[in-house]
């Protein structure tokens, strides 16, 4: 008799995990990269022998023009073009770096003091370790460190400029009395004269009444008695080259962040007078070129001053470059508060967090994450923009180069100063752009 039942189906369970198996010998490695890089299709794979092509014809030549051929010391543009004729052969002509050999100093300082050039060193060296805590947070006694970063804007200052260091003791006092009439205020129990904003306007009255009226008999007073204690002074004319420019950058871009930040919540605030402030000056500084403030802080700026002050250049400079790169930087961080999903406000109201509370929690991490490439950017083309200095009478490193065309020795030589310059701007901004592609690795918590 025949089965005509449905055959009997048996599942396969398996007993073990089957491995994993490597992948492909072309798509790991070396090949892969390549491959996946420079060969994905044709037409890529066409313009990689295109630019390869273009390398091997360019590179020789920029090698022996740079460093084969190149003369290193020599006293004289004349003397670079004799060694040349008798190395090279007569009419070849090769990069003349005698002159940024000789020039180098000046490069650096300017016509800083050659005897004190060691404060400048030595205060670069303590903004990097000023700098590192607040890049870095796995640097160890970051605490410590930061209070260090606290200090080092009065120690670059006497480093750089130096000077008797009384009238900032003295405008210490101005500090400490306005903290004082800040605490006492607000400690008093009224529903008006307890609260923060009396609180604060007394403090900064009691501390502009003692700056206007008592620092300065003070301050005279005590260096008339005691005599002048500090490192020597140096002048702001005496300042050029790399220092000047770093000066500016560093000052610029350390103050303009805050300012952005505060201008972009108060451009977002609900106070009209508040959010009025903020919108005007943004618009007004970001439809002036950074060239006619300059002129403004060197020309008008002078006749809104009391006669007979003594406003420092390089100081009118730092106040209208850091206006600058605020307004541009507030303009990024608000593309950033405008990019967070309404649902992050809405829990931070969930949680009963207060304004401030939820903006330095939660919306201003998240804004600065996502505005960094555009903050780093306004950074970089600030930093480059301090060439611009030049044109007011600051001798940035462009602006060394016009003198030293003017000397008899190396009149005619253009091209090797202007390639040193861009050198240092590029190691500058390229170290800016690689921080900021690690700060947003660091930052990174989606999609991983």
């Amino acid at each position: 008799m025949t089965d005509t039942s449905v055959p009997r189906q048996t599942a396969f369970v398996a007993e073990k995990m089957i491995e994993a198996s490597p992948p492909p010998a072309n798509s790991v490695g070396v090949i892969g990269w390549v491959r996946a890089n420079l060969f994905p299709d044709v037409l890529n794979g066409a313009l990689t022998l295109l630019c390869v092509a273009f390398l091997v014809w360019l590179l020789p030549e920029l090698y022996h023009w740079a460093f084969a051929g190149a003369v290193w010391q020599a006293g004289s543009l004349s003397e670079c073009r004799e060694i040349m004729n008798a190395t090279l052969g007569e009419g070849q002509r090769a990069a003349c770096w005698a002159v940024v050999n000789e020039r180098f100093n000046q490069f650096m300082f300017g016509y800083y003091p050659a005897e004190l050039r060691w404060r400048p060193v030595l205060a670069f060296v303590l903004l990097i370790a000023a700098l590192g805590p607040v890049l870095f947070t796995w640097l160890p006694y970051r605490r410590q460190g930061l209070l260090f970063t606290l200090a080092y804007p009065v120690i670059g200052y006497y480093l750089l400029w130096g000077g008797s260091i009384w009238p900032f003791a003295t405008f210490l006092i101005g500090v400490g009395a306005g903290v004082a009439a800040f605490r006492y205020v607000f400690a008093q129990e009224h529903p008006v004269f307890g609260s923060v904003g009396v609180a604060l306007l007394a403090g900064i009255a009691v501390a502009a009444l003692y700056w206007n009226v008592l620092w300065g008999p003070i301050s005279d007073g005590i260096e008339g008695a005691l005599g002048p204690l500090g490192p020597e002074s140096v002048a702001s004319d005496r300042f050029g080259g790399l220092l000047l420019t770093v000066v500016l950058g560093v000052t610029s871009l350390s103050a303009a962040l805050p300012l952005g930040i505060l201008l972009a919540l108060g451009r977002q605030s609900k106070l009209l007078f508040i959010r009025m402030i903020s919108v005007v000056f943004i618009e007004f500084v970001r439809g002036v070129p950074l060239i006619t403030l300059l002129f403004v802080a060197t020309t008008l700026l002078g006749y809104f001053l009391p006669p007979g002050s003594n406003f420092d250049l390089i100081l009118r400079v730092i106040i209208m470059s850091t206006f600058f790169a605020a307004a541009y930087i507030a303009e990024a961080i608000r593309g950033g508060l405008a990019a967070l999903p309404k649902g992050q406000y809405e829990a931070a109201d969930a949680l009963g967090l207060t304004y401030w509370q939820a903006t330095r929690k939660i919306v201003l991490p998240q804004a600065l994450k996502i505005s960094i490439p555009s903050i780093v950017n306004i950074f970089i083309g600030l930093f480059k923009d301090t060439t611009l200095v030049s044109i007011i009478g600051l001798a940035d490193p462009l602006g060394i180069i016009q003198p030293i065309l003017a000397t008899p020795q190396w009149n005619g030589i253009v091209a090797e100063m202007y390639v040193f310059v861009a050198l240092l701007f590029f190691c500058f901004c390229f170290a800016m752009s690689r921080y900021s592609m690690y700060l947003e690795r660091r930052l990174k918590t989606d999609h991983r």
